[in-house]
């Protein structure tokens, strides 16, 4: 495995204070590269804000496939004994799905839908390929929460990705509104990096996917981010799309509605930003949570089929 210099050190025992962020928030630079499908007042506002939202980006029609696909897996019981899918803590439902890309064609597809690649090419300036892919379903009544994290924070010391060349974007997939536990977001937090105290367990993933505890932020330091810079929560109805950068500060609180909150993520990280040994110290997290070894960028839908708003993306795979 690569070795790297690690210039954002966290999870040590002398824990550093906050600093700002070493690298850029958007990479492509120049005219030509820059060119694609956001604007320059859109590519300003993620560069200050750290996230984007797009209501509707995605007709109804286009997301009951995968929310149908959903539904087939939760009544599977073999693949809910997979390493890949975590379970919620107290009950027998599906918290989240890894490597969901890999599960069906129809969701392979939709990481190579022009409307999103063409996005991840001209923020990251460069070839991409998927990171890490998961759904994360909050049923009615008993979905639990995420706690407060940066997802750059945890892929740089469990993973090893060098920085946060990357983002994730967030596709909701039902609903969601005040009450089901939407995204919530620290606008501009992004450019700080928010070192974390403790060492990371062995196995962390087996935990931390259930409910993390190591890389979290101080309450004192989320105050004071959240005092200067407000809280978010993107709501809208299926088909919305939530853009938000690797190192952003987000969190979810539990479902206590009787409406599900389902939520597919693709993490775009590019070519020029493969993970390295962990900076923890621990051996990788498994394949399913973080892409390792040689990547083959991702290409564009060689046909417009499944790609124009309205027309059903292509059928599952049966696992």
């Amino acid at each position: 495995m690569r070795e790297a210099q690690d210039r954002y050190p966290t999870r040590i025992e002398r824990r550093p204070k906050p600093f700002e962020r070493l690298d850029p928030v958007v990479y492509s630079q120049g005219s030509t590269q820059r060119d694609g499908p956001l604007s320059e007042a859109q590519l300003r506002d993620y560069d200050d804000q750290g996230f984007l939202f797009f209501k509707s980006f995605f007709s109804p029609e286009e997301m009951q496939g995968f929310v149908d696909d959903l539904q087939d897996y939760d009544r599977d019981t073999e693949l809910k004994k997979k390493d890949q899918v975590i379970i919620e803590p107290h009950t027998d439902e599906i918290r989240s799905i890894f490597a969901i890309h890999e599960l069906s064609r129809r969701f392979d597809r939709l990481t190579r839908d022009p409307r999103l690649l063409d996005m991840a090419h001209q923020i990251l300036g460069s070839e991409v390929y998927i990171h890490q892919s998961r759904i994360n379903d909050k049923p009615g009544f008993t979905g639990t929460g995420f706690n407060w994290h940066s997802d750059f924070e945890t892929w740089h010391s469990e993973d090893g990705m060098p920085q946060p060349r990357c983002f994730s974007v967030s596709i909701l997939l039902s609903e969601n509104n005040q009450f089901n536990g939407p995204l919530m977001l620290i606008p501009g937090s992004h450019r700080w990096f928010v070192p974390t105290g403790g060492q990371t367990p062995q196995e962390h993933w087996k935990s931390s996917l259930k409910n993390q505890t190591v890389g979290v932020p101080t309450p004192d330091v989320l105050h004071r981010l959240i005092d200067k810079h407000g809280l978010a929560a993107p709501q809208g109805p299926a088909g919305s799309v939530v853009i938000f950068e690797s190192n952003v500060l987000h969190a979810s609180a539990n479902n206590l509605s009787p409406w599900p909150r389902r939520n597919l993520f693709f993490v775009y990280n590019s070519v020029a930003n493969q993970a390295v040994d962990p900076f923890c110290g621990q051996p990788p997290r498994p394949e399913f949570a973080a892409t390792r070894g040689e990547v083959e960028p991702l290409r564009r839908l060689q046909s417009n089929a499944g790609a124009q708003q309205g027309q059903p993306l292509a059928a599952s795979f049966k696992h």
